[in-house]
Protein backbone atom coordinates (compact mmCIF):
# COMPACT_ATOMS: atom_id res chain seq x y z
CA UNK A 1 0.00 0.00 0.00
CA UNK A 2 2.94 2.37 0.45
CA UNK A 3 3.85 1.85 -3.18
CA UNK A 4 0.30 2.70 -4.19
CA UNK A 5 0.25 5.80 -2.06
CA UNK A 6 3.41 7.11 -3.61
CA UNK A 7 2.06 6.43 -7.02
CA UNK A 8 -1.24 8.13 -6.24
CA UNK A 9 0.50 11.23 -4.93
CA UNK A 10 2.88 11.41 -7.84
CA UNK A 11 0.43 10.89 -10.67
CA UNK A 12 -2.35 13.46 -9.91
CA UNK A 13 -3.75 15.69 -7.21
CA UNK A 14 -7.25 15.37 -8.65
CA UNK A 15 -7.92 11.74 -7.78
CA UNK A 16 -11.41 10.86 -6.71
CA UNK A 17 -12.20 8.79 -3.76
CA UNK A 18 -13.40 6.18 -6.13
CA UNK A 19 -10.09 6.40 -7.82
CA UNK A 20 -8.35 6.00 -4.55
CA UNK A 21 -10.60 3.15 -3.71
CA UNK A 22 -9.93 1.57 -7.05
CA UNK A 23 -6.24 1.99 -6.67
CA UNK A 24 -6.48 0.63 -3.14
CA UNK A 25 -8.49 -2.39 -4.36
CA UNK A 26 -5.99 -3.06 -7.08
CA UNK A 27 -3.28 -3.18 -4.49
CA UNK A 28 -5.25 -5.64 -2.39
CA UNK A 29 -6.04 -7.80 -5.42
CA UNK A 30 -2.39 -8.07 -6.28
CA UNK A 31 -1.61 -9.09 -2.71
CA UNK A 32 -4.32 -11.81 -2.74
CA UNK A 33 -3.10 -13.10 -6.09
CA UNK A 34 0.39 -13.38 -4.73
CA UNK A 35 -0.87 -15.44 -1.81
CA UNK A 36 -2.88 -17.67 -4.15
CA UNK A 37 0.19 -18.42 -6.22
CA UNK A 38 2.13 -19.63 -3.18
CA UNK A 39 2.37 -23.50 -2.72
CA UNK A 40 -0.54 -24.88 -0.68
CA UNK A 41 0.20 -27.67 1.84
CA UNK A 42 -2.58 -30.23 1.30
CA UNK A 43 -3.53 -32.73 4.00
CA UNK A 44 -2.62 -36.33 2.98
CA UNK A 45 -5.71 -38.45 3.70
CA UNK A 46 -3.69 -41.60 4.37
CA UNK A 47 -1.67 -39.71 7.00
CA UNK A 48 -4.52 -37.84 8.57
CA UNK A 49 -5.75 -39.93 11.49
CA UNK A 50 -9.18 -38.30 11.27
CA UNK A 51 -9.80 -39.27 7.65
CA UNK A 52 -11.78 -42.23 6.34
CA UNK A 53 -8.87 -43.19 4.07
CA UNK A 54 -6.51 -43.41 7.04
CA UNK A 55 -8.86 -45.67 9.01
CA UNK A 56 -9.43 -47.94 6.03
CA UNK A 57 -5.70 -48.22 5.41
CA UNK A 58 -5.06 -49.16 9.03
CA UNK A 59 -7.68 -51.88 8.74
CA UNK A 60 -5.98 -53.19 5.61
CA UNK A 61 -2.61 -53.27 7.37
CA UNK A 62 -4.12 -55.13 10.33
CA UNK A 63 -5.81 -57.62 8.03
CA UNK A 64 -2.55 -58.19 6.15
CA UNK A 65 -0.72 -59.04 9.40
CA UNK A 66 -3.49 -61.38 10.55
CA UNK A 67 -3.66 -63.23 7.22
CA UNK A 68 0.11 -63.77 7.05
CA UNK A 69 0.34 -64.94 10.67
CA UNK A 70 -2.61 -67.27 10.08
CA UNK A 71 -1.01 -68.99 7.11
CA UNK A 72 2.41 -69.20 8.77
CA UNK A 73 0.80 -71.01 11.71
CA UNK A 74 -0.58 -73.60 9.29
CA UNK A 75 2.85 -74.07 7.70
CA UNK A 76 4.70 -74.39 11.01
CA UNK A 77 2.32 -77.07 12.32
CA UNK A 78 1.85 -78.92 9.01
CA UNK A 79 5.53 -79.61 8.48
CA UNK A 80 6.35 -82.02 5.66
CA UNK A 81 2.72 -82.39 4.63
CA UNK A 82 2.40 -78.75 3.51
CA UNK A 83 2.55 -78.49 -0.26
CA UNK A 84 4.21 -75.24 -1.30
CA UNK A 85 4.03 -71.81 0.28
CA UNK A 86 0.93 -69.78 1.06
CA UNK A 87 -1.11 -68.18 -1.71
CA UNK A 88 -2.53 -64.73 -0.96
CA UNK A 89 -5.40 -62.61 -2.25
CA UNK A 90 -4.51 -58.90 -2.34
CA UNK A 91 -6.27 -55.56 -2.17
CA UNK A 92 -4.67 -52.22 -3.09
CA UNK A 93 -4.82 -49.55 -0.41
CA UNK A 94 -5.18 -45.80 -0.84
CA UNK A 95 -1.40 -45.55 -0.49
CA UNK A 96 -0.97 -47.61 -3.66
CA UNK A 97 0.40 -50.69 -1.89
CA UNK A 98 -1.00 -54.23 -1.99
CA UNK A 99 -2.21 -55.86 1.23
CA UNK A 100 -3.14 -59.50 1.80
CA UNK A 101 -6.81 -59.88 2.66
CA UNK A 102 -7.06 -63.65 2.20
CA UNK A 103 -4.79 -66.66 1.89
CA UNK A 104 -4.57 -70.42 1.72
CA UNK A 105 -2.09 -73.23 2.31
CA UNK A 106 -2.37 -76.65 0.70
CA UNK A 107 -1.77 -79.71 2.89
CA UNK A 108 -1.67 -83.39 1.98
CA UNK A 109 -4.46 -85.34 3.71
CA UNK A 110 -4.29 -88.60 1.72
CA UNK A 111 -4.00 -91.80 3.82
CA UNK A 112 -0.76 -93.75 3.61
CA UNK A 113 -1.46 -96.98 1.68
CA UNK A 114 -1.42 -100.22 3.70
CA UNK A 115 -0.19 -98.45 6.85
CA UNK A 116 -3.03 -97.29 9.11
CA UNK A 117 -0.66 -96.50 12.00
CA UNK A 118 1.31 -94.08 9.80
CA UNK A 119 -1.96 -92.68 8.48
CA UNK A 120 -3.09 -91.93 12.03
CA UNK A 121 0.14 -90.05 12.78
CA UNK A 122 -0.15 -88.10 9.53
CA UNK A 123 -3.76 -87.09 10.03
CA UNK A 124 -3.07 -86.06 13.63
CA UNK A 125 -0.47 -83.65 12.22
CA UNK A 126 -3.00 -82.39 9.67
CA UNK A 127 -5.53 -81.87 12.44
CA UNK A 128 -3.03 -79.83 14.48
CA UNK A 129 -2.10 -77.78 11.42
CA UNK A 130 -5.74 -77.00 10.65
CA UNK A 131 -6.40 -75.68 14.15
CA UNK A 132 -3.00 -74.03 14.69
CA UNK A 133 -4.15 -70.40 14.11
CA UNK A 134 -5.77 -68.62 17.01
CA UNK A 135 -9.00 -68.19 15.07
CA UNK A 136 -9.45 -71.09 12.61
CA UNK A 137 -11.63 -70.32 9.62
CA UNK A 138 -14.66 -72.39 8.65
CA UNK A 139 -12.49 -74.10 6.03
CA UNK A 140 -9.84 -74.85 8.67
CA UNK A 141 -12.47 -76.46 10.89
CA UNK A 142 -13.75 -78.51 7.96
CA UNK A 143 -10.23 -79.84 7.28
CA UNK A 144 -9.79 -80.68 10.97
CA UNK A 145 -13.12 -82.56 10.99
CA UNK A 146 -12.16 -84.52 7.87
CA UNK A 147 -8.83 -85.45 9.46
CA UNK A 148 -10.61 -86.61 12.62
CA UNK A 149 -12.90 -88.84 10.57
CA UNK A 150 -9.88 -90.25 8.73
CA UNK A 151 -8.23 -91.04 12.06
CA UNK A 152 -11.33 -92.98 13.18
CA UNK A 153 -11.30 -95.02 9.97
CA UNK A 154 -7.56 -95.66 10.18
CA UNK A 155 -7.89 -96.85 13.78
CA UNK A 156 -10.61 -99.27 12.69
CA UNK A 157 -8.31 -100.56 9.94
CA UNK A 158 -5.48 -100.94 12.44
CA UNK A 159 -7.71 -102.89 14.80
CA UNK A 160 -8.75 -105.23 11.98
CA UNK A 161 -5.11 -105.78 11.05
CA UNK A 162 -4.20 -106.58 14.64
CA UNK A 163 -7.12 -109.03 14.92
CA UNK A 164 -6.09 -110.74 11.69
CA UNK A 165 -2.50 -111.00 12.92
CA UNK A 166 -3.66 -112.54 16.20
CA UNK A 167 -5.78 -115.10 14.36
CA UNK A 168 -2.91 -115.94 12.03
CA UNK A 169 -0.62 -116.43 15.01
CA UNK A 170 -3.18 -118.69 16.63
CA UNK A 171 -3.44 -120.73 13.45
CA UNK A 172 0.32 -121.06 13.37
CA UNK A 173 0.53 -122.22 16.97
CA UNK A 174 -2.65 -124.30 16.83
CA UNK A 175 -1.36 -127.45 15.00
CA UNK A 176 1.28 -127.94 17.65
CA UNK A 177 -1.20 -128.20 20.47
CA UNK A 178 -2.81 -131.54 19.41
CA UNK A 179 0.67 -132.98 18.97
CA UNK A 180 1.64 -131.78 22.40
CA UNK A 181 -1.54 -133.30 23.81
CA UNK A 182 -0.80 -136.57 21.99
CA UNK A 183 2.71 -136.62 23.38
CA UNK A 184 1.39 -136.01 26.83
CA UNK A 185 -1.17 -138.78 26.40
CA UNK A 186 1.49 -141.16 25.12
CA UNK A 187 3.70 -140.30 28.04
CA UNK A 188 0.90 -140.93 30.46
CA UNK A 189 0.18 -144.23 28.74
CA UNK A 190 3.80 -145.29 29.00
CA UNK A 191 3.87 -144.35 32.66
CA UNK A 192 0.71 -146.32 33.23
CA UNK A 193 2.14 -149.29 31.37
CA UNK A 194 5.27 -149.18 33.49
CA UNK A 195 3.23 -149.05 36.64
CA UNK A 196 1.13 -151.98 35.43
CA UNK A 197 4.19 -154.03 34.64
CA UNK A 198 5.70 -153.27 38.03
CA UNK A 199 2.51 -154.36 39.73
CA UNK A 200 2.47 -157.61 37.72
CA UNK A 201 6.06 -158.34 38.56
CA UNK A 202 5.44 -157.67 42.21
CA UNK A 203 2.42 -160.00 42.12
CA UNK A 204 4.43 -162.72 40.43
CA UNK A 205 7.16 -162.43 42.99
CA UNK A 206 4.70 -162.80 45.81
CA UNK A 207 3.06 -165.83 44.18
CA UNK A 208 6.43 -167.53 43.69
CA UNK A 209 7.29 -167.00 47.31
CA UNK A 210 3.97 -168.44 48.38
CA UNK A 211 4.45 -171.49 46.26
CA UNK A 212 7.93 -172.07 47.62
CA UNK A 213 6.67 -171.78 51.13
CA UNK A 214 3.85 -174.20 50.41
CA UNK A 215 6.16 -176.75 48.92
CA UNK A 216 8.45 -176.46 51.83
CA UNK A 217 5.59 -176.92 54.22
CA UNK A 218 4.30 -179.86 52.35
CA UNK A 219 7.62 -181.36 52.32
CA UNK A 220 7.80 -181.13 56.06
CA UNK A 221 4.34 -182.65 56.50
CA UNK A 222 4.77 -185.51 54.11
Amino acid sequence: MIYGSKRMVATSGNVSSFGRAALSNVGESRSGLANALQPVTKTDPVRDATSREYRELQELKKRDREVRQHEQAHIAAGGAYVRGGPTYEYQRGDDGKLYAVGGEVQIDTAPIPDDPAATIRKLETVQRAATAPGEPSSQDRAVAAAAAQGIVEARADLQREQSTATEANADFIGPRRPQEAADEAAGDERQQDLRTRAAIEAYRGTESSSRASAEQLLDLIA
